[in-house]
């Protein structure tokens, strides 16, 4: 799983977002982005059941392995474990980092938002996390209220030799300085999710990468 799974963390990353997805077309949407290029998906449904999350993960999961792409799971190691998925990604206050290590294994796939901590950031890697993530990077409609974070802090931590993901208001026309900052992977919600042709506009961002 290692060198399937890990081999991944490049490239775009979306992320699903229950306020701006609809649930019937949950699956017709991440497959798009999928088409289009996506190397990882986030599945991230904190309103939904236990039940609804354990359905919505077993059929994302599916599509992922069917565009050897990776399904990481928000904040919930017990529902990776449970459909196979390919990691998990924790919030920076939502779980125990070497707890989560240690119940993952050392193949599944381990992130975690460092917001704009480059000391956390270090920190989280030594105990086992594949890659950080910094953000906001810019305004954000998902997460308004989360602290700003300096394009630089990317630099740094790509000087520290971590993989790092870009988060937060990242559109298109920001991509190429997000990128031009060091990042290895561009997480992107509504500039993905919410245009009108998904799979055209994950075309665009997986070309920046080529």
């Amino acid at each position: 799983m290692a060198s399937l799974t890990k081999a991944t963390l490049h490239g775009l990353y979306a992320i699903t977002d229950p306020a701006l997805i609809p649930v019937d077309e949950l699956e017709v949407k991440v497959a798009a982005a999928l088409r289009g290029g996506a190397r990882i998906v986030q599945y991230r449904d904190k309103p939904a059941s236990p039940a609804q999350r354990r359905k919505r993960a077993e059929r994302l999961q599916a599509l992922c392995v069917q565009h050897n792409a990776a399904l990481l799971i928000n904040d919930d190691v017990e529902l990776c474990l449970a459909v196979g998925a390919a990691g998990v990604h924790l919030g920076r206050n939502d779980g125990d980092i070497a707890a989560a290590r240690e119940a993952l294994g050392p193949d599944r796939i381990l992130g975690a938002t460092c917001h704009d901590n480059l000391a956390y950031a270090k920190e989280v890697s030594t105990l086992g996390v594949d890659y950080v993530a910094f953000g906001r990077l810019y305004a954000s409609k998902t997460k308004p209220e989360a602290p700003p974070c300096p394009l630089s802090r990317i630099r740094e931590a790509q000087q520290a030799g971590l993989t790092t993901v870009g988060i937060g208001g990242i559109t298109f026309a920001k991509a190429p300085e997000v990128l031009a900052a060091g990042a290895d992977m561009l997480a992107v919600i509504h500039d993905l999710f919410s245009h009108a042709d998904v799979e055209a506009q994950a075309k665009r961002y997986s070309a920046l990468f080529s």
